[in-house]
């Protein structure tokens, strides 16, 4: 019995009326209670109920990890000290077309993502990752597990919402965007959440655990190698993408929350495409290449090499580039609803995608808050040709109709049509 559950992770108390007079209940390895039953409430509680006509005895095996205080742990771990280092956004050599389609969702989330697709090797997961520290602080209610906004009922859950109308004043803090990474073998009660039956049968309480959705409201997720991704993930990302909401059943229980985030997926090309239906819900894409330039190539590999002997000194000589590149993305963040943009801009940016058959109007909405984005990030509180000629071909590249004879870069073609009517 003792070698089948181990002894590091679980403990088995004992009686005293039914144990050895030299032993204690704290340092006895069994546990007799009659008719009650012990960790129930407890993660990784084993029960084992007596069947009919045998001992009123019940055994419980809890694990005694669950019983640590938290003060305690909170004194051992020091989350910035234990935290991996993560590499500076500022110290990214090159690639600027990923680097500024990154900063445009920041600025305005609604833009709708971007899909980064390039050679291995190109550093997309890095500079991704990087973000993490120019991620900007939003205010959310304490202790909501959607990150619910206490002002816009649009990114409320259920709860917060009945709370708020009834006139109930809700406590709020300040945290930081989450950026929550979906690996792909996840399972999808993880990513959506799961609802626990037990409880939902004896307490007729709609008991939820929440899963990698709610957790990326308001937030940033990030799917690594996206083109590889299981189906069924790809579809759950689809239907809260086009809704904004996760919704679970299960066994005839439904529970909704809101999960609207900023959907940035990366991948290699060769390693395969990706469906239609999901490419077109990034809102940009971003082309990545590999660097050409030996300079550039020796620079690269000098930084990583500093990076990695010594990353605490190699951040703060950084510092001051990412707090100036932070303080500039929650200015333009402040500044967005101010920045204006011609009718004849919109109607120039429609011409060219009716003229490229895009289908559908997303490519239109994107472009016109992507170069408002970018002209909010200049300072700027007009848009003008050059911002719309900038950020045109990452929002219509991945939406033109691919032509398996065409050579051609489809980005090229999204700018030679904007030249032709811009002109």
């Amino acid at each position: 019995m003792a070698s089948l559950l181990g002894t590091s992770s679980s403990a088995i108390w004992a009686s005293p009326s039914l144990s050895s007079s030299s032993s204690t209940p704290s340092t006895s390895p069994i546990c007799f209670r009659p008719g009650k039953l012990f960790g129930s409430k407890l993660n990784a509680g084993i029960q084992i109920r007596p069947k009919k006509n045998r001992s009123p005895y019940h055994v419980s095996v809890v694990n005694v990890a669950t019983e640590i205080n938290s003060t305690e742990q909170v004194g051992k771990f020091d989350s910035k000290k234990s935290a991996r280092p993560v590499y500076p956004f500022a110290a990214i050599v090159g690639q600027d077309e990923m680097k500024l389609c990154l900063l445009l969702n920041v600025i305005d989330p609604k833009i709708g993502g971007v899909m980064i697709m390039g050679d291995r090797g190109t550093g997309k997961s890095t500079t991704v990752r990087s973000l993490v520290d120019l991620l900007p602080e939003i205010n959310v209610v304490a202790g909501d597990p959607y990150n619910s906004d206490p002002i816009d009922p649009e990114f409320m859950g259920v709860e917060v919402r009945e709370r708020v109308e009834k006139g109930e004043k809700v406590p709020v803090i300040a945290t930081k965007i989450n950026m929550v990474d979906l690996p792909l073998g996840a399972t999808e009660d993880r990513v959506c959440g799961t609802i626990d039956i037990e409880k939902a049968l004896t307490e007729g309480v709609k008991a939820f655990e929440p899963g990698l959705l709610a957790k990326a409201n308001r937030g940033i997720l990030y799917v690594d190698e996206v083109n590889l991704l299981d189906d069924h993930l790809v579809d759950v990302l689809l239907d809260s993408a086009a809704s904004g909401w996760n919704t679970v059943e299960r066994e005839g229980i439904s529970i909704s929350h809101p999960a609207r985030f900023i959907l940035i997926g990366s991948g290699n090309p060769e390693e395969g495409e990706l469906r239609p239906q999901l490419l077109d819900r990034f809102g940009m894409h971003a082309q990545v290449g590999t660097v050409r330039d030996a300079d550039l190539r020796v620079k690269i590999v000098e930084e990583r090499a500093r990076f990695d002997s010594d990353p605490k000194d190699f951040r703060e000589t950084y510092k001051t580039e990412q707090d100036k590149l932070q303080d500039q993305i929650s200015t333009a963040r402040a500044n967005l609803s101010s920045v204006q943009i011609d009718r004849e801009l919109k109607v120039k940016i429609s011409r060219v995608c009716s003229e490229l058959n895009v289908d559908g109007l997303r490519g239109d909405i994107v472009t016109n808050r992507a170069a408002k984005a970018l002209a909010a990030l200049k300072g700027k509180d007009r848009v003008t040709p050059d911002d719309v000629a900038t950020v045109i071909p990452n929002c219509l590249r991945h939406r033109l109709r691919k032509d398996p004879l065409e050579s051609i870069d489809s980005g090229v073609l999204v700018s030679e049509k904007f030249a032709e009517i811009f002109s």
